[in-house]
């Protein structure tokens, strides 16, 4: 059967702009030419389907296609393929199975494992009977979409809420940051880590091309030390010691030569640390002679962070970079540690400025709302006396 292509002036047009432009997809290009080929209307005379195939480089079916779906079904259809017209399949995961799914992952894993996996959810969607069958893949979809992360798990300094000796604390340090800069009374902050001194059993096989540095999983155990830092944040100073113990005498000792060495002219320190048991003006007692550890604790203002509040000493950032930038390896001895940390306090010092601190009571009172507690406002009675 030979089907007619005759091409009104306007769908003429038509095809022209999409073979001039040259936007639309190649097919639709494509098929407008092989129209404009085949129009009995056009002053080119009609070419057979074969002519018009070899014309451009096309089988002789699809141009007889062509044809029949514009004879049959409009210029529409025969410069696209005709869409199917199938029922609407409804979503497998509805947004209330999608609910129960979320619902799961938050809550706590089965017996026997520390955390889920997308498998044990899918699973376990499956036994609660949301679903005949499910693919973990599909699960793992839904909850990249909720942005929810079963597998991880941060470790968090967890504030109790409405507590008000956490607020009485970080509102104390807080305003103390905001101070302006003080040659005689400097604001320093200290902090100490536990560090284990690790010797190596094997030689490790160096790194080469294409190969990383290859380290033995046994090591020697070479006992532990305690590392304290002191910074000044708004001097971009700091300075670090290695003790082989923690105790009170130990920083005691610290705090003597920071006073005494880095400090000697400064009236008063005003020391921001964690409240721990040996982090007191009775440790200078013990250390030393009544009249030196009072003449050592007249200079000192501490101000101690809250509890679950570490992050509000700034000497935990120097912890951090110090942890990442240079203990993060095997050292066997501490007079090796003592090195290491000297050159990285030298190189520190000198590159690193200082600490611009952002957040201020006012932000604390916005964004750590919850906890504050409770204002509790007795009724008042208000007694007005007229003067005579």
């Amino acid at each position: 059967m030979r089907y007619h292509v005759r091409l009104s002036d306007e769908e003429r047009k038509t095809l022209l702009k999409i073979v001039s432009r040259g936007s639309a997809p190649a097919k639709t290009i494509m098929h407008a030419n092989i129209l404009l080929a085949a129009d009995e209307n056009g002053t080119g005379g009609r070419k057979s389907e074969v002519e018009i195939a070899a014309l451009f480089h096309v089988h002789p079916q699809t141009v007889h296609t062509i044809r029949n779906q514009y004879s049959e079904h409009g210029l529409q259809a025969a410069l696209g393929r005709k869409k199917r017209e199938t029922p609407p399949v409804e979503p497998k995961i509805t947004g209330e199975v999608e609910a129960k799914i979320i619902a799961l992952s938050c809550s706590s894993p089965p017996s026997g494992r520390s955390r889920w996996t997308l498998r044990l959810l899918a699973d376990k969607a499956v036994e609660l009977q949301y679903f005949d069958s499910i693919s973990y893949v599909a699960v793992g979809r839904l909850l990249k979409k909720n942005e929810l992360k079963p597998h991880l798990r941060k470790c968090w300094c967890i504030p109790p809420e409405q507590n008000a000796a956490f607020v009485a604390c970080m509102e104390d340090v807080l305003d103390l940051y905001q101070q302006q800069y003080c040659r005689l009374y400097p604001v320093v902050c200290m902090d100490e880590k536990p560090y284990q001194l690790l010797g190596e059993n094997r030689t490790p096989i160096p790194m080469k091309a294409g190969r990383p540095e290859c380290q033995d999983g046994e090591y020697v155990r070479n006992g532990t030390c305690s590392i304290f830092v002191f910074t000044e944040p708004l001097a971009g100073w700091r300075h670090v010691t290695v003790c082989e113990r923690r105790t009170r005498v130990d920083w005691a000792n610290q705090v003597r030569e920071l006073l005494e060495v880095y400090y000697p002219k400064a009236k008063k320190i005003r020391l921001v640390m964690d409240n721990l048991n040996t982090h007191t003006t009775a440790s200078l007692y013990e250390a030393f002679t009544p009249d030196v550890a009072r003449s050592l604790a007249k200079r000192l203002e501490i101000h101690y962070t809250p509890k679950h509040g570490s992050w509000l000493n700034i000497a935990e950032i120097e912890l951090s970079v110090m942890s990442k930038q240079c203990l993060e390896r095997r050292i066997s001895s501490i007079n090796f540690l003592r090195l290491e940390l000297s050159e990285w306090e030298t190189a520190r010092n000198k590159k690193q400025k200082g600490v611009d601190w952002q957040f201020t009571t006012d932000d604390a009172r916005t964004k750590l709302k919850r906890l504050y507690p409770q204002l509790r406002v007795n009724s008042v009675i208000v007694i007005r006396c007229k003067s005579f």
